[in-house]
């Protein structure tokens, strides 16, 4: 049987892997399953698969978890550093799906144990590719993304990185793309994580609308396949059918399409190098006959401009970029700010000198990146409510 690990199992990537195990329960043993908060969901799945061992992060909800399974033979730990000191199995897979920087020290830490690792917290990748590299080289890891575009780039590349002209990533333009600008100002968050094509959580799913993911996107392309980030273009792409084009230097283009569906990239990653099929759509014609792309309105989605202030070097400042879109993110979906000013107060705190300096200081270790987590979020949230002229 092939030992898996879902960190973050009760989210959208968990919950979309879960539904995959379920139909092939015989030729899988879930070794451990972590969530930050929801033990009500994490014990479903603990009596569906048998699960042995259990992380919940949220003090109240662990104890309440831990009274539920008393007298059963399972592992209830409070965080990674009481299951480190108990576990010491080998895993073949472990899927990484905590969003934020949350999920980067449990990553790190899952590391050691894991024979192949599949990441879709792209927060972890882009402020601590070097310390994961690390980490993979030292336990001779094999690493996988999981986003769409990120998976597809792997799919297309094979070996030729280094024959790259360029690497186009689409957007669907999220819930805004053909609403005039004069009414952006009237965003409301119900309607920012209503996004047209994917379900996502609310974080990401704002992300979509101010395309501030692609952004991310980008950076963490440019680090898992370390391929010169001028060399990334972003399109919008309505129908998110298309999730990566690569132009190689022999004239041929790359092209990889598939379902708005997350299952299809989790189910090739699972059963990867096995006769495995999955029941999906028939190829959508009448989408291939209308791919529709189109260059991005930066006027109207600014965060896009914030490409230009990052490069193929690997520093802290990406650490910066994340947690104060994160924090200002957060305080738009509690209605403290409005939705255009994501992106004016992003700008203004990225060009701040005591976060400029950072560009040139690469990640040492995770406390390094814990520590700038935690002063940007309260230095955000200072300069964008506490100053704030009501």
């Amino acid at each position: 049987m092939k030992k898996i690990a879902i960190l973050g199992s009760t989210g959208s990537i968990g919950k979309s892997t879960i539904n995959i195990l379920k139909k092939d329960k015989k030729n899988f043993d879930i070794v451990l399953l972590t969530t930050n908060n929801n033990y009500k969901e994490i014990l479903k799945q603990i009596r569906d698969f048998k699960v042995r061992n259990i992380i919940i992060n949220n003090s109240k909800n662990y104890l309440i978890l831990k009274k539920k399974l008393k007298n059963k033979k399972i592992n209830v730990f409070n965080n990674f550093d009481f299951f480190n000191k108990k576990f010491n199995s080998k895993i073949d897979l472990t899927i990484s799906a905590i969003s934020g920087l949350d999920g980067l020290k449990p990553t790190l830490d899952i590391i050691k144990f894991s024979k192949k690792i599949a990441i879709a917290n792209k927060e972890s990748i882009i402020c601590a590719w070097n310390l994961i590299q690390k980490k993979i080289k030292k336990y001779k890891s094999e690493f996988i993304p999981i986003d769409s575009e990120h998976f597809s780039i792997r799919e297309l590349l094979s070996d030729k990185k280094n024959n790259i002209e360029e690497v186009i990533i689409t957007a669907s333009g999220g819930p805004f793309l053909n609403l005039p600008l004069k009414n952006f100002k009237k965003i409301i968050p119900k309607n920012a994580v209503k996004h047209p094509n994917w379900k996502m959580g609310s974080k990401i799913s704002v992300d979509s609308a101010t395309l501030m993911n692609k952004v991310f996107e980008v950076i963490e392309a440019q680090r898992i396949f370390n391929i010169d980030i001028n060399k990334f273009k972003i399109y919008i792409h309505p129908k998110s059918y298309v999730h990566a084009v690569i132009k190689f230097n022999n004239g041929l283009t790359k092209i990889l399409v598939h379902d708005t569906n997350m299952t299809i990239p989790i189910f090739n990653i699972i059963y990867s190098n096995l006769e495995k099929t999955i029941v999906t759509k028939k190829i959508d014609f009448k989408t291939l006959n209308n791919l529709n792309f189109q260059i991005p309105n930066k006027t109207k989605f600014p965060s896009l401009n914030l490409l230009n202030k990052f490069t193929s070097k690997i520093s802290l400042y990406e650490t910066v970029l994340v947690t104060a879109n994160d924090e200002l993110v957060n305080l738009f979906l509690l209605g403290q700010i409005r939705f255009t000013e994501i992106a004016q107060m992003l700008k203004k705190i990225l060009e701040l000198k005591e976060f400029t300096k950072f560009k040139q200081i690469m990640p040492k270790n995770y406390e390094q990146i814990h520590k700038l987590n935690r002063y940007v979020r309260l230095k955000t949230f200072s300069l964008s409510v506490l100053s704030r002229k009501w």
